[in-house]
């Protein structure tokens, strides 16, 4: 028999995710793999949390959320990138900001437009990308010789064609590390407004920047009105399983978000909706004690692995660091991550799976240190001593 699923989504079998958590969960290993904290967040949201599902918030809420999560949102955007946005039709609650980017790119892709987005990439954008039966453009960006990684600016213009409708922009950027520059910025914004493009920027990291400072693309010249700014509170709350996210933008943009959303989730998680209002309205002194405590946790690993052998790239934010293996003997970075757990007892992913260019990152692999301490020392050990 054939197989009965759509050619265009063929190529998205398991993610290498859930494989290398079924791997770590037979071996025993630690899971340096898939990127989500082992501890709660905050007390105040957690009690608010409790609160909501006692006091009856169980059931549908309003399709584009509650409006007091949506004007928190609208609030954190003024307070943290001084965006103004009006929560009633520039914001919108999604499941999560894997829903918002789907939602969005169905909402704004027609078949056979192209999205251009930087490899590596996060899954989920290929998979979105394929639902819409729009084409991916790839950028790559390459370890350059400070440690981090750069893009040809000369590559990222030739990327642009008459088909173009969406830049796909993740900074802080997963997996690498990467915080995109000012003047890497600066000249995205540029060819989107000379192309009259939309851009769609995932900023779920936007907390948690070690070096550089986080510039939301919305903020530059000729953006505003051009761009769909997504996070969640998932990785800055340490509530990945809530599934909060939200959508900013100019209201036309939004609203093609929503017509696809109500047709994916509908709606999504009433009693957490009030939770992440009051997260959002914490003090400053929590969204800085997040970040140091998460910044301590990269040096730790970075250290860890430099000790067993492995080339390390500079984390300049987010949860994960990306290291070569060239050092430890390895060639292929599936083939080295599916061996491991059984060398030195840890997981990592192999992060050419998230490039076109397979060979570009064929000798990288990702660790994310959004770890306990312990877990983290316990990795360490394991990999010194094994690796």
């Amino acid at each position: 028999m054939t197989d009965p699923l759509v050619e265009r989504m063929r190529p998205f079998g398991t993610t290498i995710f859930a494989e290398m958590s079924a791997l770590a969960a037979r071996t025993g290993a630690v899971n340096l793999g898939q990127g989500f904290p082992d501890t709660d967040g905050p007390a105040e949201m957690l009690e608010a949390a409790r609160a909501a599902i006692l006091g009856g918030h169980n059931q549908y809420p309003p399709g584009p959320g509650i409006p007091a999560l949506r004007s928190a949102i609208a609030d954190h955007q003024r307070r943290f990138w001084g965006l103004e946005y009006d929560p009633d039709g520039e914001v919108l609650v999604t499941a999560g900001a894997t829903e918002a980017i789907a939602a969005t790119i169905l909402g704004l892709c027609e078949a056979g437009d192209e999205v251009i987005c930087f490899e590596p990439y996060y899954d989920s954008y290929a998979a979105s990308v394929a639902l819409a039966a729009a084409v991916r453009r790839p950028v790559t960006l390459r370890p350059d010789a400070d440690g981090g990684y750069a893009f040809d600016p000369e590559e990222l213009r030739a990327a642009f064609t008459p088909r173009t409708r969406l830049v796909l922009l993740n900074s802080p950027h997963n997996p690498t590390g990467k915080v995109f520059t000012r003047a890497e910025l600066a000249l995205i914004a540029q060819l989107c407004v000379e192309h009259d493009v939309v851009a769609v920027c995932d900023e779920v990291y936007e907390h948690l920047v070690f070096d550089g400072e986080h510039l939301p693309l919305a903020g530059f010249p000729g953006m505003r009105d051009r761009t769909l700014q997504i996070s969640s509170a998932g990785k800055t709350f340490s509530c990945t399983g809530w599934k909060v996210g939200w959508v900013c933008g100019p209201a036309r943009l939004v609203s093609a978000a929503l017509r696809v959303k109500q047709f994916l989730t509908f709606v999504n998680a009433g009693p957490f909706q009030p939770a992440v209002a009051v997260a959002l309205a914490l003090p400053d002194a929590y969204f800085h004690g997040f970040r140091e405590e998460l910044r301590a946790k990269r040096d730790t690993l970075s250290d860890g692995l430099r000790k067993a052998g492995f080339d390390v790239r500079r984390a300049e934010g987010t949860y994960f660091v990306t290291a070569d293996i060239t050092g430890l003997g390895g060639v292929d970075g599936v083939e080295f991550c599916r061996a491991l757990p059984e060398r030195s007892g840890v997981v990592a992913v192999p992060t050419q799976v998230f490039y076109d260019d397979v060979d570009a990152g064929r000798r990288l692999v990702r660790f994310a240190f959004c770890k306990r301490p312990e877990v983290l020392a316990e990795a360490v050990s394991r990999l010194t001593g094994g690796a």
